[in-house]
């Protein structure tokens, strides 16, 4: 089910800010963050303003519509849910994103329920690390854990 199916399903008025949040999400063909969202919609709807964006990102993501991802860069970035989820891989120092097999994942999954009886939510993660060109760079191998 689409975002304006679900927020109509369930009461929500589809004003004309939300809609265009939720156009400039879909229409997006990477993660993008909520000043991003708030330019394309200031440019189209000049009485908005910057809260709408991030009460609208709060009620998609409550409604588990979109996902966020910290990359670390200082802003959190919004993903259409129903696009899929995927995982990242993201250099501290060059800053390059790789995407990452769930499969990975799922040992981690395993282990945080057996060993701390806690169900993580895998759904959409970001790992930072070093990739292997910054680390040839640098001379070292970062590999072994402290």
């Amino acid at each position: 089910m689409s975002c304006h199916e679900v927020l109509q399903e369930k009461g929500y008025r589809l004003t004309p800010q939300r809609m265009l949040v939720i156009e400039t999400l879909h229409s997006a063909d990477r993660h993008i963050s909520a000043e991003e969202i708030y330019e394309q919609l200031h440019a189209r709807y000049p009485y908005s303003n910057i809260s709408t964006v991030y009460r609208t990102l709060e009620l998609l993501k409550e409604l588990n519509l979109v996902t966020e991802t910290d990359f670390g860069e200082g802003r959190v970035r919004y993903h259409v849910a129903e696009k899929g989820h995927h995982h990242h891989l993201v250099c501290r120092t060059c800053g390059r994103i790789r995407n990452l097999d769930e499969s990975v994942l799922y040992p981690l999954r395993a282990a945080l329920l057996r060993d701390y009886d806690f169900d993580a939510d895998l759904r959409h993660i970001a790992i930072s690390g070093q990739c292997s060109e910054c680390r040839e760079k640098r001379g070292g191998d970062s590999s072994q854990l402290s």
